[in-house]
């Protein structure tokens, strides 16, 4: 059985932590930096995941007990790629927004300001309501 390093534990939360922080932000430069701290947290997780370093996974050569697993290795190299391309997807956004508007800062929708501000109609919640369709009332 393996344990896991504390210190690599609580670096793990902390990148995790302050990246989603950052893709909370309203800049896309902010979210951008988020998503690249994000990538950088779950490739030092899956490594943890992966267990102590071992021989190459090469069967007929050593014994299978002191192999290690290619799958953490296989999925930090998946995160890599997925990091990378939407780090490049997130530039070229923010590379538009800031000739397009100015600025990086993500505006409110003014539709969306307009249905926030409106009241919710309150339906009643009496046993004798009845359907739109004039059935019979719901119990």
């Amino acid at each position: 059985m393996t344990t896991i390093n504390v210190v690599m534990a609580v670096t793990v939360g902390v990148l995790y932590a302050v990246g989603f922080y950052l893709l909370l932000q309203r800049s896309l430069m902010r979210v951008l930096i988020g998503v690249v701290v994000l990538g950088h947290g779950t490739n030092l997780l899956l490594q943890i995941a992966g267990g102590p370093p071992g021989r190459p996974p090469v069967l007929g050569t050593v014994d299978p007990a002191v192999i290690t697993d290619p799958l953490p290795q296989a999925l930090a190299l998946t995160a890599v790629v997925i990091t990378f391309a939407l780090t490049t997807f997130l530039l070229a956004l923010g590379y538009r927004s800031f000739v397009l508007v100015g600025h990086d800062e993500v505006q409110d929708d003014v539709e969306d300001r307009r249905i926030a501000g409106q009241t919710m109609p309150s339906a009643a919640l009496d046993a004798d309501h009845v359907d739109d369709d004039d059935r019979e009332p719901r119990p």
